[in-house]
């Protein structure tokens, strides 16, 4: 049990000259493809595995910007955010973390500027998108032929429908590394056209419990709207006691659901995958105690990079894990970051 060895993903060269190849965030498999999602892009990229018989290498690297296939919010030129990806039928979702930003200050910075820049908080209406996207041959489309067709989900968006809930509109205008609302992980379950979609947050953390919502979207005039749940709620909450750590990304697993768990707030550790037992059947509990949740494997991390940002499951049951700010030892060469690959016992 544990890290088996190493996967190359192989980047082609925009992707390198524009560095976005060292901010990985999210991961999906789909037969011999593999697709990858970025947070400071607005596209998702799309590789091929070189031997499917064993999945070591990925490359034929292509780039889909998101844009071109979505009416979305915020301004084309701005990132999306994507920090997360699931596959369900003909459909790739994404999702963007929907948080706010923190001006970050630099080191160059007066102690003024400095003061200054931690006092700026702006909203990225950019981020705040969960989207189906339609895939046609391996690549996303606005409408299939068979009629499948992209969407994103409309107003009020996932921001109005918390904006008055009791748990998490507090934390709606907190930056996400403060412990404020951060989306970094997306399941996609059921049948297409009828998902349950699961969004797993990696902040707020309360009192120790992570959450994850759950939301069942249906198309109506080109936009996704959430249905109602029971007659009333557009949304339902799961909390989860992950030892005081945040959702960094969700992969159903037969019945399960495996979550990539890491901290809230802007911090190098722990990374682990736990696997939530039952957590892809349609009547998971709201609250999941500590013994439905089974510690599966530590990740390693490192002091400032190798976080740990994206979990995909590969044929025979391996799991793929990539890595946002990879160390120098996973960059063998200027287009190459490489991944790991796990088994579980």
């Amino acid at each position: 049990m544990g890290i088996t060895r190493s996967a190359a993903l192989r980047f082609g060269e925009d992707a390198v000259r524009a560095r976005t190849h060292l901010h990985v965030s999210a991961v999906r498999t789909d037969g011999h493809h593999l697709w990858i999602g970025g947070d400071e892009t607005s596209a998702v990229e799309r590789f091929s595995c070189v031997n499917p018989k064993h999945a070591d290498v990925y490359a034929e690297h292509s780039s889909y910007d998101l844009t071109e296939v979505l009416e979305l919010p915020g301004e084309p030129a701005r990132e999306l955010d994507i920090e997360g990806l699931a596959r369900c039928g003909p459909y790739l979702w994404a999702v963007g973390s929907h948080s706010s930003e923190r001006k970050k200050p630099k080191a160059h910075h007066s102690d003024a500027k400095v003061v200054k820049r931690l006092a700026a908080i702006e909203p990225e209406p950019s981020r705040q998108v969960l989207a189906r996207i339609a895939v046609e041959d391996g690549v996303p489309v606005r409408t299939a032929a068979e009629g499948h067709r992209s969407a994103a989900l409309g107003e009020p968006g996932l921001l109005g429908l918390l904006a008055e809930d009791p748990h998490l509109a507090p934390f709606l205008g907190i930056p996400g590394r403060d412990n404020g609302f951060h989306v970094e992980g997306v399941a996609a379950l059921g049948e297409p056209g009828a998902e349950r979609v699961l969004l797993g947050l990696r902040g707020p953390v309360l009192r120790g419990w992570a959450v994850v919502l759950r939301l069942e979207p249906v198309e109506r005039n080109g936009r996704l709207v959430p249905s109602e749940l029971d007659g009333r709620r557009r949304y339902a909450k799961h909390f989860l006691d992950l030892d005081g750590l945040g959702v960094r990304d969700l992969c159903p697993q037969g019945e399960d659901l495996l979550v990539l768990a890491g901290p809230s707030m802007a911090l190098d550790g722990p990374a682990r995958i736990y696997r939530w037992l039952g957590g892809a059947r349609p009547d998971v509990p709201e609250v999941v105690r500590a013994e439905e949740l089974v510690h599966e494997a530590d990740l390693p991390f490192g002091a400032g990079d190798d976080r740990a940002e994206g979990l995909a499951e590969l044929p025979g049951g391996e799991l793929l894990v990539v890595y946002d700010s990879p160390a120098p030892a996973r960059r063998p060469d200027p287009n190459t970051v490489l991944a790991d690959v796990v088994r579980l016992a």
